[in-house]
């Protein structure tokens, strides 16, 4: 059983019981005390469960956790380019989030981040985001403004497009803006399967003064359907370690900063 899928399966778990004992979950899940201990440090640091002395209990924001929790495919590189954009955001700021996996992973490190998380009269950052798993997760954190754009729901990515969210963003300006897509290459620049999408999150960027493009190495060399735009849009690229030099070389060369997020030991 692959990490996090354990996560995912202790989760479940806890969720049923409402407590566990590190012994109790290693058995149900056949894995050594050990091993159990780093998951559940590694899940409280999320704030997804609190620990305990010996073992862990459910979060107050803990809520339909074995569905929100799920990551899918190059979860270990997608947290790496969440730490990377986390960087760049300060206490305060506006930040557009698009939909997807990458941007989902975006939302969860903010919401942990210590300076966002403290107790205060009002939110100390605020989220303007067209996916509506993303604004399901933040709902809960009452340190983190929401502000979901209106319009049509595709099934497939939980993101709202349309005439309605472009209303939305025309009014509204952002400190910086990631986006996700789910192909990228040096001719076209970020790409992805729908046109309705590829102009929502393109408006998105541009209400932005900086606009991030974000996408683990695998979609590099990939090309969908609609464009959403390369240099013309955004300033920075951040992918993980995985982008070949040469391949960094042609972003740069066309006046992309790009951040190659290292990947933590910890992940694997």
């Amino acid at each position: 059983m692959k990490r996090n899928e354990r996560m995912n399966a202790l989760l479940e778990l806890l969720g049923e019981r409402g407590r566990l004992d590190v012994e109790e979950a290693a058995t149900s899940l056949e894995v050594s005390a050990a091993t159990m201990r780093r998951d559940m440090d590694a899940l409280a640091e999320q704030q997804l469960l609190r620990r305990t002395r010996g073992g862990a209990v459910l979060s107050t924001v803990a809520y339909d956790l074995p569905i929100r929790y799920k990551r899918g495919h190059h979860a270990v590189q997608k947290h790496a380019v969440a730490e990377a954009a986390a960087q760049m955001v300060r206490r305060g700021d506006a930040v557009g989030l698009s939909g997807g996996t990458t941007t989902t992973e975006i939302a969860r490190t903010l919401a942990t981040r210590p300076e966002f998380a403290e107790d205060g009269p009002g939110a100390h950052l605020t989220i303007v985001t067209n996916s509506l798993n993303i604004a399901n997760e933040l709902a809960v954190r009452p340190q983190i403004k929401i502000v979901l754009t209106g319009g049509v729901a595709h099934a497939r990515s939980f993101e709202l497009t349309g005439p309605y969210s472009e209303m939305v963003l025309r009014q509204l300006t952002l400190d910086v803006a990631f986006i996700g897509v789910e192909g990228i290459d040096a001719q076209w620049g970020g790409t992805v399967h729908d046109e309705a999408e590829a102009t929502t999150n393109r408006l998105m960027a541009q209400r932005a003064e900086r606009a991030v493009m974000v996408a683990d190495s695998a979609k590099l060399g990939v090309r969908r359907f609609a464009r959403v735009g390369g240099a013309d849009v955004f300033d920075t690229l951040i992918t993980d370690a995985g982008m070949a030099e040469s391949a960094q070389r042609e972003f740069t060369g066309q006046g992309l900063r790009v951040v190659a997020a290292p990947v933590s030991a910890a992940d694997n």
